[in-house]
């Protein structure tokens, strides 16, 4: 699928400390290197604080990309008048800093390669994928999500031509991946004295295996979901090891932190991002999905965001190809509505990026558009993964087995005859050539004309 790679990053050693840079990133055309110098609006910045004031669930971070002397305005409320009507001001509030974010981005030649990019994705008749690399710390935080180009078309994470997804730089290669031919799903619920876990478990459960079964020509992947409650750091990583899992569903309580913050398995047990990373990467998860506040921000010291500090890069840049995170505190309702979802078209054989968006449009639809419920849900993908985490039922039936070469015992096949009486041959590990010739076979099967003396290898 065609892709559009976008970085940013603050420059430095300029007179002002709102200079910053934009480029394209391994280009899907050849004059497409292209590279643009900018600044960082004061307008911009005043949006985002109007922004932070209206909908931020928890302290935003003190610094913005330009600091402000503007006092913060009182909040206001989005979800009714007095007269039960919608409130605008959330609306308006919502396109203006998409509009803002997307003027800053696609400015000058990275509209250009925007628009290009573009046409060879239709060309090809297939969508084109974005994925925005951000470099500086203090532009994290921002809902990149929401970007539009004008009022009345679809933001960028919403739009039908277009997936949208964060990634970061300077990370080591992917190892060969396969798409498997099931979900299955490690579900973990950590310590938090607001869940009553056994009943949020069923429900967890309930929601990501189950699917709509009003699309009956629809086929869906298996889908196996095993619950641990409150483990220990020690139990998870067993039974991570001993066990064959492509999605870690955390929820629970957690704090950001320099690692990637802290998992709290337990009130006195916890994980830090680098330690899940290393459990996660040697066992083969392809994607982690966090449904706290905290796994797509940044920590801070001071009010300063910390680079490459939230948990969603830390485990990118450890080798998980895909992560799911929250930008800020989602609601329990909306949650659901969004891992149902998302589950069901991951079940569907939909990319990973192609599934967040449809989760995203279905809370967009239940909960509306000046909810930001929509735009917290925050995607991040392995520069080098395509995001195909099941098999498409097109691809090819045939396959080589992976046999260990541990010595261990290994899953036996076996090759059996239909006629009365028939041979049954057990086949293990390597290669079995089938045919007439004696001399030349593993498997001999004579009396058949049908069958030549070199006839099929397994």
């Amino acid at each position: 699928m065609p892709s559009l790679n976008l970085a940013i990053a603050r420059l430095v050693n300029t007179n002002t400390n709102n200079n910053f840079a934009i480029w394209v990133v391994n280009p899907i055309y050849p004059s497409g290197s292209v590279h643009y110098d900018c600044l960082w609006p004061e307008s911009l910045t005043q949006i985002w604080q109007d922004w932070q004031q209206m909908y931020a669930g928890h302290s935003p971070l003190g610094f913005s990309p330009q600091s402000s002397p503007n006092p913060p305005v009182p909040p206001i409320d989005v979800t009714s008048s007095p007269s039960g009507q919608i409130n605008n001001h959330g609306v308006r509030l919502m396109q203006d800093l998409g509009i803002s974010l997307w003027q800053w981005l696609f400015t000058g030649p990275i509209l250009n390669s925007l628009e290009r990019s573009n046409g060879i994705a239709m060309g090809q008749e297939k969508r084109l994928r974005v994925r925005l690399d951000i470099r500086d710390p203090d532009l994290i935080a921002l809902p990149w999500e929401i970007m539009q180009s004008q009022h009345g078309k679809s933001a960028i994470s919403l739009s039908q031509n277009i997936l949208f997804s964060r990634t970061t730089s300077d990370v080591d290669h992917l190892p060969a991946l396969r798409p498997d031919r099931d979900l299955r799903i490690l579900l973990v619920l950590g310590n938090d004295e607001n869940l009553q876990l056994d009943k949020e478990a069923a429900i967890l459960q309930e929601t990501l295996s189950s699917s709509n079964s009003s699309n009956l020509g629809e086929k869906y992947s298996p889908c196996t979901v095993h619950v641990l409650l409150q483990p220990t750091q020690e139990e998870l990583i067993s039974h991570l090891e001993t066990q064959k899992y492509n999605v870690f569903f955390y929820a629970g309580h957690g704090e950001p932190g320099e690692d990637g913050g802290l998992l709290f398995l337990q009130r006195e047990n916890k994980i830090n991002g680098i330690e899940l990373a290393q459990a996660l990467t040697r066992t083969g998860v392809k994607l982690a999905v966090f449904n706290a506040c905290w796994g797509a921000q940044p920590a801070s010291d001071n009010g300063q965001a910390i680079s490459r500090s939230s948990l969603a890069e830390v485990l990118i840049h450890h080798g998980v190809p895909a992560v799911l995170g929250m930008r800020d505190h989602i609601a329990d309702n909306e949650s659901l509505t969004f891992i149902q979802a998302f589950a069901e078209a991951l079940r569907k054989r939909r990319p990973v990026d192609e599934a967040v968006m449809i989760a995203r449009k279905q809370l967009l639809t239940q909960h509306r558009f000046n909810n930001p419920g929509w735009t917290l849900p925050v995607l991040y993908l392995h520069p080098e993964f395509d995001g195909e985490l099941i098999r498409s039922i097109d691809d090819g039936i045939t396959e080589l087995p992976e046999f260990s070469l541990s010595g261990k015992s290994q899953l036996m096949a076996s090759l059996r005859s239909h006629l009365p009486q028939g041979n049954t041959w057990s086949l293990g590990a390597g290669m079995y050539r089938i045919g007439r010739k004696p001399e030349e076979n593993e498997i001999i099967i004579t009396g058949d004309k049908s069958v030549s003396n070199y006839h099929a290898n397994i």
